[in-house]
């Protein structure tokens, strides 16, 4: 007797930084990757992220750009980009609890936490 099989769904390797978020935070961090790589060449480089600060009102030194690149040991390409969030995002905590958490300390429902709540 043949044995069923379930629809099965291509196998990505255990290591494959794909397999850890779903495709919709994928596109999230593409969009955000296309935003970054202001010159459109596939890599994020220094003069991409001073750019990218720049659209933002912000002045930051290519000291501090450097910086940035250093967390990648070659061109950061979007494979990079979405290791380097993946890793960045493993020990936080999941939206609804920290909306949960939010939601304790905006007793008046406002949106805003009173800084006096914070002292």
């Amino acid at each position: 007797m043949a044995s069923k099989t379930k629809g099965k769904k291509p196998q990505r390797s255990g290591s494959s930084v794909f397999a850890n978020f779903d495709q919709q935070q994928i596109q999230e961090f593409k969009e955000a990757f296309t935003i970054i790589d202001q010159d459109r060449d596939g890599f994020i480089s220094e003069k991409d992220l001073k750019d990218m600060w720049a659209s933002l009102g912000i002045v930051q030194d290519d000291k501090y750009c450097a910086e940035m690149t250093k967390v990648s040991p070659g061109q950061i390409n979007f494979t990079a980009f979405l290791t380097f969030m993946g890793e960045k995002l493993a020990d936080t905590d999941p939206e609804d609890v920290l909306t949960n958490a939010f939601a304790c300390f905006d007793v008046e429902n406002s949106g805003v936490i009173p800084v006096q709540a914070l002292h």
